[in-house]
């Protein structure tokens, strides 16, 4: 995805439900992104990204050790980061719908 502003808003929604799924840290949540298709993610993307979110009182966190080096930051949702992700999730199954009604008949260049 080639525009910044929008990729960092779907970003905060994607990252707000896979720490919804359960306990995460940074670079899990950058690999699990990737995973999904992300493929140009970075940790410098995500990470200011979590540091906003927290900020937000839309995540809390908790450092713990790691049986592979320095302590690790575990993320987890707040309940307001629970009534974001809903706000998240309910805006884009609108937009989605709106983009693709748009879209429908759209030949991807080719001249009509």
């Amino acid at each position: 995805m080639k525009n910044p502003q929008l990729l960092k808003g779907l970003l905060e929604g994607c990252i707000l439900k896979l720490i919804s799924d359960g306990e995460t840290y940074g670079y899990e949540l950058v690999e699990n992104l990737k995973k999904y298709g992300f493929r140009d993610i970075s940790e410098g993307t995500v990470y200011p990204l979590l540091l906003r979110l927290k900020k937000n009182k839309l995540l809390y966190s908790q450092d713990r050790e790691s049986p592979y080096g320095p302590k690790r930051k575990y993320y987890y949702l707040s309940e307001e980061g629970e009534k974001e992700l809903e706000s998240f999730y309910q805006t884009w199954l609108e937009l989605r719908n709106v983009i693709d009604l748009i879209f429908r008949d759209y030949k991807g260049g080719e001249q009509n």
